[in-house]
């Protein structure tokens, strides 16, 4: 997982990747992409390299790395890392978080880079972007644990989608929460 190690420069921030969670496009019922191209999700339908950010829960904001071939969606959802420049700006955008918190979790992440919904198509290996991605040494098989996405639940979800991917040891690496089916209301 290349992605793991790398840094995501955003905005004045800049954060190592300690965690992610893989989506595979139309074959996985977790997929934002699952049901096929929508104009939300037209960029993880390639090229590789772009940013897919998307509003969660009608609040947070969430990034997505696109990752597969040209014209068949797939991205990798940035979860997590450790704030290694610019934690001044980072503790101002998240206020009352600890170093740790600044940047575990999706949702804490962007906010501390300072990603928005308007970054959504960028690309992350232009140099001139806002938002950049700067890959590392690629770390040993040993260095990394993998696991069930969180907070997906049904098909798509629990121990058969061990997608969810983290550098052991890491403290900015978010919880396990398994999803919690939501009910429907009965008319």
């Amino acid at each position: 997982m290349r992605l793991l190690g790398a840094t995501l420069h955003g905005r004045g921030v800049s954060v190592r990747l300690t965690e992610v969670e893989a989506y595979a496009g139309q074959d996985d019922p977790g997929s934002h992409a699952f049901r096929g191209r929508t104009p939300r999700t037209e960029v993880m339908f390639g090229p590789a390299g772009r940013l897919y950010v998307y509003f969660s829960y009608g609040m947070h904001v969430c990034a997505n790395y696109v990752c597969g071939v040209d014209g068949t969606a797939a991205a990798v959802l940035l979860r997590a890392g450790t704030v290694v420049d610019g934690i001044e700006l980072a503790r101002r955008r998240r206020p009352g978080s600890s170093d740790r918190d600044l940047a575990r979790g999706p949702a804490r992440l962007t906010s501390a880079l300072g990603i928005g919904l308007d970054d959504y198509d960028l690309d992350l290996h232009d140099p001139a972007s806002p938002v950049r991605l700067e890959l590392g040494e690629p770390l040993t098989k040993r260095a990394i644990s993998s696991g069930p996405r969180v907070g997906v639940s049904g098909a798509g979800g629990g121990p058969e989608y061990p997608w969810r991917f983290w550098i052991d040891g890491e403290p900015s690496v978010s919880p396990y929460r398994p999803a919690k089916p939501r009910r429907r209301a009965r008319d």
